[in-house]
């Protein structure tokens, strides 16, 4: 069995598959065979797709890729970097001969991984099968990646109904389909049982310090090189206002994992937490924000750094972290455009246990993120999808994702309406209950489907 990931979505939604298959039992003794009560064993190979944005959450998954191809380089062409993955991608599935090559998604990696395995006549699962927005260009080139990979897939593990009635629409095998859930909610299961663990406070304590030193508004710019001028607030501004983050959470206290996985929505009770008290360095409005996406590059990121600056100079309690993704196509436009910017704080990329107390945290989400619309309506917090189409509707379906494509103006409306609602408790109250997501069982089915198709039932 190899599991091939090369990017940080691929790591998170594949980290409780590759725990599943580690299970000596089966994940659910109850659907497998005696004859097959035994452990896979999965070889991971990671691409290296991006990374210095994966290092970090292989540490927190305890993932010790067997192979690393190193394919990247500078400035890439999308050819070439699929070219370096057919080509070193061969070379383990030769030394390997596995049975199944395990992929998740849309990347680069997934659909390289499940041509390699095609040419070698090796059986491809697809986890987060089905998503679709029938645009070949958006986003790009992840919809054609994953139709490519649907019709190289022996089996298709799709999230949600209607992603499996998208592969029966393109004629493709309905015995081969099973709809499983997302392993996103499995794995934000598994990040909130950590931060269960007795001393992870003081960690969460010591990734907010390195939050605070590496605020590109007033530190070293990884981009330019050059000391950005801090804004009004300057370094004092984001320390207190992070200290803050910290005390709202204690504030509303601590949640079990099946307690934040529900829709009620830890913001609104973070901002009912932090309104309660008369400190004046507390934020009311908490935005965090991620754009990343090929499509936004050049005008569409100047569009979306236009969108924060309008919010904040509209609504004068928000603050907004913003992690800058390495990529220079966004990093030297976020840079040039929100540097400096009072209540605008840019971030090195955080790590996924941060990230999620953040989203936890937030009064509203800015994104282009497929992932992060899959987690909202786990953790309850509204989110402005910065894109123009979305494969993942259900979000928007369960009213806690809206489209905003990159126009400036939509963004603004959208956002101070949606903090108005978090605010008055609107946007809570108006949260369906069932998350349209999954369970967080959606890595023990894939692996029993696994071992069934083995099996030969």
């Amino acid at each position: 069995m190899l599991v091939v990931f090369g990017t940080r979505p691929e790591v998170i939604k594949l980290a409780p598959v590759i725990e599943a298959l580690r299970q000596p039992a089966g994940p659910d003794t109850r659907k497998v065979d005696d004859a097959n009560a035994v452990a896979f064993e999965p070889v991971i190979c990671f691409t290296g797709q991006h990374r210095e944005m994966v290092e970090p959450f292989l540490e927190i998954f305890d993932l010790k890729p067997d192979y690393d191809l190193h394919v990247m380089q500078e400035n890439q062409p999308l050819a070439g970097l699929t070219a370096r993955l057919l080509v070193r991608l061969d070379k383990v599935l030769e030394a390997e001969a596995p049975d199944w090559v395990i992929v998740q998604g849309d990347t680069t990696t997934a659909m390289a991984a499940s041509l390699a395995a095609f040419y070698r006549k090796i059986k491809v699962g697809h986890v987060e099968a089905g998503l679709r927005t029938e645009d070949k260009y958006n986003p790009f080139p992840e919809e054609i990646n994953r139709r490519l990979i649907s019709h190289l897939a022996d089996l298709h593990f799709a999230p949600t109904p209607r992603a499996r009635e998208n592969l029966l629409r393109e004629g493709l095998n309905r015995r081969a389909i099973s709809v499983t859930g997302n392993t996103v909610v499995d794995a934000l299961h598994m990040i909130l049982k950590k931060t269960e663990e007795p001393g992870w406070s003081e960690k969460l304590k010591g990734k907010i310090k390195e939050i605070k030193r590496g605020d590109l508004t007033t530190g070293k710019s990884v981009a330019t090189g050059q000391r950005k001028k801090a804004g009004k607030h300057g370094a004092t501004g984001i320390t207190s206002w992070l200290d803050a983050i910290l005390e709202r959470g204690r504030t509303a206290g601590a949640k079990s994992a099946p307690a934040a996985l529900t829709a009620t929505s830890s913001a609104s009770q973070a901002a009912a937490a932090s309104t309660s008290t008369s400190s004046p360095s507390r934020p009311t409005k908490l935005i965090l924000v991620t754009a990343h996406r090929r499509e936004s590059f050049g005008e569409g990121m100047e569009r979306i750094c236009e969108a924060i600056r309008r919010v904040v100079s509209h609504v004068p309690e928000a603050e907004v972290i913003f992690p800058v993704h390495l990529n220079p196509n966004v990093r030297s436009v976020v840079l040039s455009h929100l540097s400096g910017l009072e209540r605008v704080h840019l971030v090195e990329p955080l790590d996924y246990l941060t990230f999620v107390y953040l989203m936890q945290q937030a009064d509203l989400i800015l994104t282009d993120s497929g992932g992060i619309q899959e987690e909202a309506p786990s953790l309850g917090v509204p989110v402005i999808v910065m894109r123009d189409k979305t494969e993942r509707p259900e979000a928007v379906e369960a009213g806690v994702a809206w489209l905003g494509g990159t126009d400036p103006e939509k963004i603004e409306r959208l956002a101070l309406t949606l903090l108005k609602k978090v605010e008055s408790g609107e946007f809570r109250r108006g949260l369906k209950r069932r998350n349209p997501f999954g369970d967080g069982h959606a890595a023990a089915r894939i692996v029993t489907l696994l071992k069934n198709k083995d099996s030969g039932t």
